[in-house]
């Protein structure tokens, strides 16, 4: 009958306002948990369970209860560079172990508060891994979107020290235009020992030495010497290793030498690249290459046991201020631009808006170690909720997209940031409020109801 149906309305009113109030005490008690997002119970009524006919039986109501994990809270600063939050749409991706391998499940978050644990690895509050791509040696991130494979757990104690071999050597000197050619130029040979610079045979006009660094971050010298030549607005010039046991050399090369030529200058005291005979790129082969060197070849002496490295000279642009001058003032180097470092021990972390994670080192290096993928779902509020404040995939929220931060629909990251929980204090008190009034009105429903069948079953005395 249809008092009957309305008990049953009434308790179904009961259960579901009991499951408001479980969310609402959820979000309450989780207003201050970082990544929380907030819990809404959806209610359904049940009008395909009514029946048909003059007579109406009520249906009662339904409930579930929806995560609104679309809904991002308040991004606020932080002081480690390791926490993180997602300025947009998106999740972080998780995994419960540092050594996981592909076939070991894996989960998502917006909870960004991540250090690093006794070995190293970025793990959140929850105790959650984060997963990121590798950077390979030459800069590439092998990017996937749906490949787990090749994501890592990102960990900062495999990050050793580094060093930076220099690659670019810049030269800004002036060289006295009124030089007086030296008695020595009319026999200078740079092959030969007894007339050529590298020796000391010769007394070079202008000389500098030039520090830089080598593929261990060793500092090694070379020494730029040059020789004023008969022919006018022109330079003899040599670049050697001091000390000259360092390189060994070719055919053609001698004392140490690993360039020779001139220098030659235009009327207005300019460098003429047309007429410099000086190759600008040294070309260092390794310590253990074995092959028969050619002519001009050198490479590092087996002592020293270091790799193989090209360095270009700069020596500026004619049209450009700096570089190499002839004008008549005294010969003098007037500043030197050299890249590369010294070997320098890890020293912390930086991560960009792009997800990049900086390892920073106390040399002054600065390289990319690793991305952070941004998960995104078509329906991210369909993913199941788990613990730690992580979610696994479901059918309704589709499956996810590994996307490099700020493509497409991803959000970017945000360094040395939380989000906060999406839960407004004042939307669950006031939700708090009705649900407790829905809740003493269904159980007046019962209490009617029971008094009705009560009167009915009277009606018999």
């Amino acid at each position: 009958m249809s008092i009957n149906s309305a008990l049953l309305a009434g308790a179904s009113g009961l259960i579901a306002n009991s499951s408001a109030l479980a969310a609402v005490s959820d979000n309450i008690a989780n207003v201050n948990t970082i990544g929380y997002k907030r819990a809404e119970a959806i209610f359904t009524p049940m009008y395909d369970s009514r029946g048909e006919g003059t007579r109406y039986t009520a249906a009662g109501v339904g409930s579930k209860t929806q995560l609104n994990i679309s809904q991002s809270g308040l991004l606020t600063g932080s002081t480690s560079a390791t926490d993180l939050a997602i300025a947009g749409n998106g999740l972080f991706v998780v995994r419960d172990d540092a050594n996981a391998n592909s076939s070991d499940p894996v989960a998502f978050t917006r909870a960004g508060r991540f250090v690093a644990d006794s070995a190293g690895y970025l793990r959140n509050s929850a105790g959650k891994y984060l997963a990121g791509w590798p950077v390979a040696a030459d800069g590439s991130v092998p990017t996937n979107p749906s490949d787990l494979n090749t994501l890592e757990t990102i960990n900062l104690s495999s990050i050793g020290g580094a060093a930076e071999p220099t690659s670019i050597m810049g030269i800004n000197a002036n060289l006295l235009a009124s030089q007086t050619v030296s008695a020595a130029e009319a026999t200078y040979n740079p092959a030969a020992s007894a007339n050529n610079m590298a020796s000391g045979a010769v007394t070079p006009d202008f000389q500098r030495t030039i520090p830089f660094y080598d593929s261990q971050g060793g500092v090694r010298s070379i020494t730029i010497s040059m020789l004023k030549s008969a022919t006018p607005n022109q330079w003899h010039a040599e670049v050697h290793m001091i000390p000259a046991s360092e390189v060994t050399s070719g055919a053609g090369l001698l004392d140490g030498q690993i360039l020779t030529g001139t220098i030659a200058f235009d009327t207005q005291g300019r460098l003429d690249s047309t007429n410099t005979t000086l190759p600008t790129t040294m070309n260092f082969l390794a310590s253990d290459n074995v092959a028969a060197l050619g002519a001009n070849d050198f490479q590092w002496s087996a002592a020293t046991g270091i790799a193989a490295q090209t360095i270009e000279l700069d020596f500026g642009d004619p049209n450009s201020p700096g570089g190499f001058t002839q004008y008549d003032s005294p010969s003098a180097l007037l500043s030197t631009n050299v890249n590369g470092s010294a070997f320098g021990n890890f020293a912390g972390v930086e991560v960009d808006d792009e997800g990049f994670v900086f390892a920073k080192f106390n040399n002054g290096i600065i390289r990319k170690v690793y991305q952070i993928p941004v998960a995104t779902f078509v329906n991210p509020d369909g993913l199941q909720a788990q613990s730690g404040g992580t979610y696994t995939v479901t059918p309704e929220s589709g499956t996810y997209t590994l996307n490099q931060p700020g493509l497409g629909s991803a959000g970017t990251i945000a360094s040395s940031t939380l989000e906060n929980s999406n839960v407004d204090l004042a939307t669950e008190f006031t939700t708090l409020i009705t649900t407790q009034r829905a809740y003493s009105a269904s159980s007046k429903i019962i209490t009617t109801a029971d008094e009705m069948l009560d009167e009915a079953i009277r009606m018999k005395r």
